[in-house]
């Protein structure tokens, strides 16, 4: 029986490079967001690209008894849950702090910490039952503080307390919690590079090999081994991906 990974926000950019890497092992596919036609597009590629089993859901992580409704329709379709990516998230980036407004701060609040802990709370027994994992998103904008990027740092960060909190909570039972911050190269961060010219220069410089990491080869692949019999030793760990490089600090 092939395992089972749900991948938040998998429709596109980093989480359907993740699902490809999945897909290529031949788990079934979960992937959840809010526009239908993402979502039919992404499940029919990988259905006919793999030749594994897919489930696009729509829902919004930020409402409760959308999370709950997913978690459900998994159970009901494959009967277990081997592996959650938190990867869906929305922000104001590129707005200074003093400019946010509270709705600006609330939609990367609910949109990324609200959703993380809502599909790990209500995966919890499908998790407990399959000795699973957890592989939550942060990000570097937290960690380095990124001009402009307050609210999603905030979340980002927000997550990665959670995380540790539920490695420890849930290590007994089996499950692994690990956090990944990705930088990737994706359609968003062309858009970013083109609207930042000055930033994306800056950053890149940083990145030892020069290049931002591939959500499939590199990101993927790491999320793939972190679910493994290999990689199930791992857990309350954040591992940086850039450029390829995966780093335990």
């Amino acid at each position: 029986m092939n395992k089972t990974v749900l991948i938040t926000g998998g429709g596109g950019g980093i989480g359907f490079g993740v699902a490809k890497a999945f897909a290529k092992k031949n788990y079934n596919v979960v992937i959840t967001g809010r526009n239908s036609e993402k979502l039919k597009k992404a499940t029919d590629f990988l259905e006919k690209e793999y030749n594994v089993k897919t489930l696009g859901i729509v829902a919004d992580g930020s409402k409760e008894e959308d999370v709950k409704k997913a978690i459900n329709e998994v159970k009901e379709t494959f009967g277990e849950l081997n592996t959650l990516i938190n990867n869906a998230q929305t922000s104001k980036s590129g707005v200074m702090l003093v400019d946010h407004t509270k709705e600006d701060f609330d939609l990367a609040i609910y949109s990324g910490l609200y959703a993380a802990f809502f599909y790990m709370k209500y995966a919890f027994p499908l998790l407990k039952e399959s000795k699973g994992n957890v592989i939550n998103f942060a990000s570097g904008a937290g960690l380095s503080g990124k001009v402009a990027q307050s609210s999603y740092a905030a979340a980002k960060e927000g997550i990665r307390g959670l995380s540790r909190v539920a490695a420890t909570e849930w290590g007994p039972y089996g499950i692994g919690v690990n956090i990944i911050c990705p930088l990737a190269m994706t359609e968003a961060l062309e858009n970013w590079k083109k609207e930042y010219p000055e930033v994306y220069e800056k950053t890149i410089k940083d990145v030892p090999m020069g290049r931002f990491a591939d959500p499939e080869t590199d990101i993927g692949n790491m999320c793939v081994f972190l679910s493994s019999d290999e990689g199930s030793y791992i857990t309350g760990e954040t591992i940086t991906i850039q450029g390829g490089s995966g780093l335990r600090p």
